[in-house]
């Protein structure tokens, strides 16, 4: 079970309704008011649905009738087909939930609080890396004599030499582009809401002056940055391109060069910060510019260590 909570009437699950009609209302609310990230609130609903359809089928009635025994055998099922940081996550979704509504007197205690989730550590990220020189290769293919072209080069551009989730990216506006101290830089707006500028690299910088220039978006301040293309036009649209629409270019464009690594989005942002570390970058530098509040989660990004690796597996001789 999901939540859509951009519809006008979202479902509540008939064990939140068995507990009454406040216990509904603060349900929503927990969706609708206790959490801003839309990609965290769509992962708390369905981690909430399908916790609460599970309760139902194992006879539960009520929302307040759920104890630590039914979250500590869900956890355990999630366990069989879900990664440990998933699992962890659906199990932050469930004690948020119950916290709200503990604050909110519908349940008594929170039948989460108690209920541990598997270890889970990890020194390095999974997200798939590009070399350098592949990274290089990807922009140089890119035909430029097209508005998609342009579009498309600058904004992976932007992902790699300025470290910016994609998800910053494509919330740009073509005011975010700027220039400062006779240099081009760009503002985006992070996880939380924070605001986070940079100066642009010198390549960046070019290509982003090409596709603002030679696409008229310059005159359109107000006007999302990245857009898709208006259908039979082949010219750029006013509608903001959305981040499945990115996701399957980069794959596209990566497959078209002959790139076997199953990029994503997020691919270029560690890409991005390996190649800075590995010409000489410090990591505290590295964390500020990608915008990390503690550089442990900028040696998740540093994958410096995978060309050691291989360099010694190729000591295996035989």
């Amino acid at each position: 079970m999901s939540y859509a909570l951009s519809q006008a009437s979202p479902t509540v699950p008939a064990l939140v309704t068995a507990a009454g009609d406040r216990a509904g209302v603060r349900f929503l609310e927990f969706f609708a008011s206790a959490i801003r990230n839309p990609h965290t609130r769509r992962a708390y609903a369905r981690a909430a649905g399908d916790f609460l359809a599970w309760c139902a089928g194992a006879g539960v009635t009520s929302i307040t009738a759920v104890q630590p025994l039914h979250v500590a055998a869900w956890i355990e099922l999630q366990t069989q087909n879900h990664s440990a940081p998933t699992v962890k996550q659906r199990l932050a979704a469930i004690r948020h939930l119950f916290d709200w509504l503990v604050t909110g007197q519908i349940v008594p205690h929170n039948p989460a609080a108690s209920v541990r989730g598997p270890s889970h550590t990890a020194k390095k990220g999974k997200t798939p890396v590009l070399d350098a020189s592949e990274a290089r290769q990807l922009l140089d293919s890119i035909d430029v004599s097209t508005p998609i072209g342009l579009r498309d080069r600058a904004l992976i551009a932007l992902m790699v030499f300025s470290f910016a989730r994609v998800g910053a990216a494509l919330a740009m506006r073509v005011e975010d582009v700027y220039v400062q101290q006779r240099r081009l830089w760009v503002c985006l707006r992070e996880k939380g809401g924070k605001r986070h500028e940079m100066p642009c690299h010198h390549t960046l910088e070019a290509y982003l002056h090409a596709y603002l220039e030679e696409t008229g978006l310059a005159y359109d301040p107000k006007g999302p940055l990245f857009r898709t293309v208006a259908r039979g036009t082949g010219q750029l649209s006013t509608t903001s391109l959305p981040q499945a629409n990115a996701y399957a270019m980069v794959r596209r464009r990566a497959a078209a060069v002959g790139i076997a690594t199953k990029i994503g989005n997020h691919t270029f942002r560690a890409t991005g910060i390996t190649a800075y570390l590995k010409n000489g970058g410090t990591l505290e530098n590295a964390a500020a510019m990608a915008n990390h509040a503690s550089t442990r989660t900028t040696q998740l990004y540093d994958r410096r260590i995978d060309d050691i690796s291989q360099n010694e597996v190729e000591r295996i001789r035989v």
